[in-house]
């Protein structure tokens, strides 16, 4: 996707069987500096080859081939010249196609499994040690290649577990490369890519800026935006782009809605304005959150109103800024794992709704201008940084957009509001003078405001509130583990909490994954 050479701008799809690592492949994938879109498989060989792709990948998928109604690749995609490479589920179908043997042969294969290479070894693993693990999530296997394929590695449970045919740009292998367990996966996912498809790494973080500072300009032309800037990484570099290509004519609107953790505000409007120069609105709505917000206990309701009520500021405040001028053009922080999971993936324009600014109504007249939309959070980071936003941004963790009216259990009150955010700017602070900032995904505190537990300070018994440190480590945030933070660290953070927080008598920690539990507790 680089501005760079037009080679460049043809995709890697990878084509998803249905497995939970179809985007995890697409992020390998760009991480060897090579451009790369998730497609469904229900694409026809006409369509993927519309998008002129560089090199197509079969995904892993939930299925056995055997199955009825299991997806299947098409033949005639093996032969029209693009290289291709199977992975798990999708070397079997490969294999299939081609006219290889896949087989249920009783033996399964999941988890931490013994490589062993052949003597042939091919160019994918070629001077890797001759065993070594690879993750492997399997009850099929391939026990004959296709015709002109080499067999360059085995497993107890899979004879053929890896094979490649060099003239044709073909390979595969039955385990996943894409998976940390798979120590040399991104090495041999490398290879096919740069040596076997033969596609120059160009995808970098500098030809995302330049070619998306061409995008925005040749879409808004010489026309005015609007950004509803959260304070979020997201915002807040899709924001720092447009500015980039437009300079004066982007207007960024920041609602204070009270819900806010500590010096927020105030780091959007020193840090950020610093580092863009951007032409930035403040909307104080505090008291009227807080009003809307009285005598309301209900999780869904609260996320209502807020959705609601940010709504309605943002549209005032649009209202006001097109008295002075002609706002077509709306910006948002769109991710690429919000269009895959919306439906975008597949050619679609779809966008979910809470993705939206504060879930802004269809009726608003507006032309969406995302400059994110093709990259995945770890870009986005990097991007960020290339523009010269401060380290403080860039390195936020993800805050929901209902802020901590989500992590509050109960009603939603100023003194309430404030008890939390003296919580959670100790716990921030504890775990950034740890270094722990980026060894987390993000931790939330949630104050149990309808909680009272027994304690003693000061020599008598106190009722109390509890509050939840909940350190979550992902890549995505669709599937999450707790982290485990370091004893001492958290013996820091209850301490300061308690010792702090007059309100707060204990401090507890939350170490459910995602599944089963979400992120958020509300």
């Amino acid at each position: 996707m680089s501005a760079v050479s037009e080679s460049s701008n043809r995709p890697v799809l990878v084509i998803d069987f249905g497995a939970q690592y179809a985007q995890l492949i697409a992020r390998r994938v760009r991480e060897a500096q090579v451009y790369s879109e998730v497609v469904p498989h229900t694409a026809s060989v006409a369509e993927l080859l519309e998008k002129d792709p560089a090199a197509i990948v079969l995904s892993g998928g939930p299925s056995s081939v055997y199955e009825p109604g299991a997806p299947q690749v098409d033949p005639k995609l093996f032969e029209v010249g693009v290289p291709v490479f199977g992975i798990c589920y999708g070397f079997q179908a490969m294999a299939g196609a081609l006219g290889g043997t896949v087989e249920h042969t009783g033996t399964r294969e999941y988890g931490r499994t013994e490589l062993g290479l052949t003597e042939a070894g091919g160019l994918l693993h070629e001077e890797l040690p001759g065993n070594h693990p690879v993750w492997m999530s399997h009850g099929d296997c391939v026990t004959s290649a296709p015709e002109g394929f080499t067999v360059t590695a085995s497993s107890d449970g899979a004879p053929v577990a890896a094979f490649e045919d060099r003239r044709r740009r073909f390979a595969g292998v039955q385990y996943h490369p894409e998976v940390g367990h798979s120590p040399h996966g991104q090495e041999v996912l490398r290879r096919f890519l740069h040596d076997i498809a033969g596609i120059r790494p160009q995808w970098t973080t500098s030809s995302i800026v330049d070619e998306q500072v061409a995008r925005i300009r040749a879409q808004v032309g010489d026309g005015k935006a609007i950004c509803a800037l959260s304070g979020g990484v997201d915002s807040a570099v899709a924001a720092a782009l447009v500015q980039r290509a437009i300079g004066d004519r982007l207007t960024c609107v920041f609602v204070d809605h009270g819900l806010l953790r500590a010096g927020e505000r105030a780091q959007v409007e020193r840090d950020f304005v610093a580092a863009t120069g951007v032409n930035l609105v403040t909307v104080d709505a505090r008291e009227r959150f807080l009003d809307a917000l009285a005598g309301v206990t209900d999780p869904e309701e609260k996320r209502k109103i807020i959705g609601r009520e940010f709504i309605r500021v943002f549209e005032q405040a649009e209202r006001d800024l097109t008295a002075e001028g002609d706002y077509r053009f709306l910006v948002q922080g769109t991710l690429y794992p919000d269009v895959v999971e919306s439906g975008g993936g597949s050619g679609a324009a779809n966008i979910k709704s809470h993705h939206n600014v504060g879930g802004l109504p269809e009726d608003l007249q507006f032309t969406l201008v995302e400059p994110l939309r093709a990259l995945f959070k770890d870009e986005v980071r990097r991007v960020g940084t290339e523009l010269g936003l401060p380290e403080t941004i860039v390195q936020r963790q993800p805050f929901p957009g209902p802020g901590l009216g989500i992590r509050i259990i109960g009603e939603v009150t100023a003194a309430r509001l404030e008890i939390l955010r003296k919580a959670d700017a100790i716990a921030r602070e504890e775990l950034t003078s740890a270094g722990l900032d980026r060894t987390i995904w993000q931790c939330p505190v949630v104050l149990l405001a309808d909680v009272r537990s027994v304690g003693v300070q000061g020599d008598g018994r106190t009722y109390g509130h509890p509050v939840v440190l909940r350190p979550v480590s992902s890549e995505d945030a669709m599937t999450a583990d707790w982290t485990r933070l370091p004893y001492d660290v958290l013996e820091r953070i209850s301490t300061r909490i308690t010792n702090e927080v007059a309100e707060v008598n204990r401090v507890v920690l939350d170490v459910t994954s995602k599944p089963p539990g979400t992120i958020e507790w509300e």
